[in-house]
């Protein structure tokens, strides 16, 4: 009995050593944001416009209110996907509004903006504070892109408060192709999974001519202290309704592939990101029914319906590496019920991937190894251009 009780008190020990050893390397990470010294002198005396989020916090303040505060003149916020306070459903359009905590002016850019030039216009300098979670299908960077573009076509400066990649240790999946497959979950000729900052990645776009007409933006990047590729972190603000903690952002990208499918990943529960089904039992033996959730209302796939598949609750978010080992089985396993269809949406499937040969790879059922070989060299070289925009240690 003695020695059981030991067991549990060991491993309960273990566990609360891990949990601070992560809330220390987070505290210990400071961000672009929180070096208000940098960059608020920067902004004396200038009219300020923001692309930000419910994600651009300094401390337990959100960004504007530290604006507010040290008598910054701002005028108005772009506003991305899910909205200024992270509670709109993806791909829901937003409107342009006044912020109701601060009386802010919000004018959208999420799906485009007809008087953006002329919003530029009105002020001297903009600043770029959004969370990222480091995969390619995440729509904030294509914000910032565009937000980029504006600032050049008007020659307008742009700092950017550089935040931690929750997946910055690791640089996997294909690559985009060409243009044909670029679209807002597929903006840059990147990989799947990044590994790049939003700093890191506004030097590549600028270092590549990615802008139109290959103009370059004026960018300051306030760097993270006390980060590097390798460092684990959680982060301490949601950045959408979807993705409610650290295991939904590791796992977000092995799991929205699914996205081209009719399968549930979990929206409209209280655990999207997390879990993979669909109504049959074929599919797994856990169970959960998808219904609706704050931000999770107008697009659940399979709402209403009991989903049997699989639970990873139960997965250590840090041990959780990129794999198409969740999607390769589950086509498996749709062969077997006579008609099925698995590539709901062939063509967003090609475009969540980047390329069209992923989903033939898949129908013709190779490995995941044999799809691997498939994009080695272009992963290859797509790490040697990464490197050249690092601003942090990597993590080979």
């Amino acid at each position: 009995m003695k020695r059981k009780k030991l067991f549990f008190i060991l491993i309960f020990t273990s566990i609360v050593a891990i949990a601070c050893k992560q809330s220390n390397e987070n505290r210990n990470v400071i961000t672009g944001a929180e070096q208000t010294e940098k960059y608020l002198p920067l902004l004396k005396g200038k009219k300020v416009g923001i692309m930000g989020n419910q994600t651009s916090v300094v401390g337990t303040k959100h960004l504007v209110d530290v604006l507010l505060e040290n008598n910054v003149d701002l005028k108005f916020a772009f506003v991305l996907e899910h909205g200024f306070r992270g509670t709109v459903e993806r791909g829901e359009d937003i409107n342009n509004e006044i912020d109701s905590k601060t009386g802010l002016p919000l004018y959208k850019l999420y799906k485009g903006n007809d008087k953006a030039d002329s919003i530029v216009n009105s002020v001297d300098i903009l600043i770029f504070d959004i969370q990222d979670v480091g995969a390619r299908f995440y729509t904030y960077v294509v914000g910032m892109h565009r937000l980029m573009q504006l600032c050049a076509n008007n020659n307008k400066p742009l700092i950017i408060l550089d935040r931690p990649n929750p997946n910055g240790e690791q640089v996997d999946g294909p690559v985009r192709k060409d243009d044909a497959f670029k679209s807002d979950i597929s903006f840059h000729k990147i990989a799947m999974v990044h590994g790049l900052t939003v700093g890191e990645l506004a030097q590549m776009i600028n270092g590549e001519g990615w802008l139109d007409n290959g103009v370059k933006c004026n960018i300051t990047v306030i760097p993270l202290q006390n980060y590097t590729h390798s460092t684990p972190y959680e982060l301490p603000v949601i950045p959408s309704p979807s993705l409610p903690n650290h295991l939904s952002v590791r796992l977000f990208p092995l799991l929205c592939l699914f996205e081209a499918t009719d399968f549930s990943i979990g929206r409209g529960t209280d655990f999207p990101f997390q879990v993979a089904g669909y109504p049959n039992p074929i599919f797994g033996d856990f169970t959960f029914t998808p219904d609706s959730r704050p931000g999770m209302v107008n697009h659940v796939e399979q709402k209403g319906n009991l989903c049997y598949g699989i639970d990873l609750r139960e997965l250590n978010p840090n041990n959780i590496k990129f794999s198409l080992k969740y999607i390769l089985d589950f086509y498996k396993k749709s062969q077997q019920i006579s008609g099925f269809n698995f590539f709901a949406r062939p063509a967003f499937f090609n475009k969540l991937a980047g390329n069209a040969e992923l989903q033939e790879q898949i129908k013709n059922g190779l490995s995941e190894e044999e799809i691997r070989a498939s994009w080695k060299e272009e992963l290859t070289e797509y790490k040697a251009m990464r490197k050249k925009y690092l601003l942090y240690e990597d993590f080979e």
